[in-house]
């Protein structure tokens, strides 16, 4: 099931967008967030696969199926096909 935002958090910074050509190395690898900070992939257009590492889980994103990112959560993603998409980072 997709982790979901807890009241009270704010976005204080996103990326830049990326798409299939842009996408950091980092991102395609495990990776995670600091602790207290939360993330939401958001997809502008195309398809993503979003996966948590951890617990095995993976989920199709797409412009109406945004990403939650819990704190320290090891999670990657991976382009299907042509994709456009930024994160933006809460607290």
């Amino acid at each position: 099931m997709m982790p979901s935002l807890p009241p009270g958090v704010a976005a204080y910074r996103r990326t830049p967008s990326f798409d299939q050509d842009s996408i950091p190395a980092g991102l395609l690898q495990a990776h995670s967030t600091k602790a207290g900070v939360w993330g939401r992939i958001v997809v502008l257009s195309g398809r993503l696969h979003y996966e948590l590492t951890a617990g095995g889980e993976s989920f199709e994103l797409t412009a109406d199926q945004p990403g939650i990112i819990e704190p320290e959560a090891e999670h990657r993603v991976a382009p299907l096909g042509p994709v456009s998409f930024y994160v933006e980072f809460l607290r």
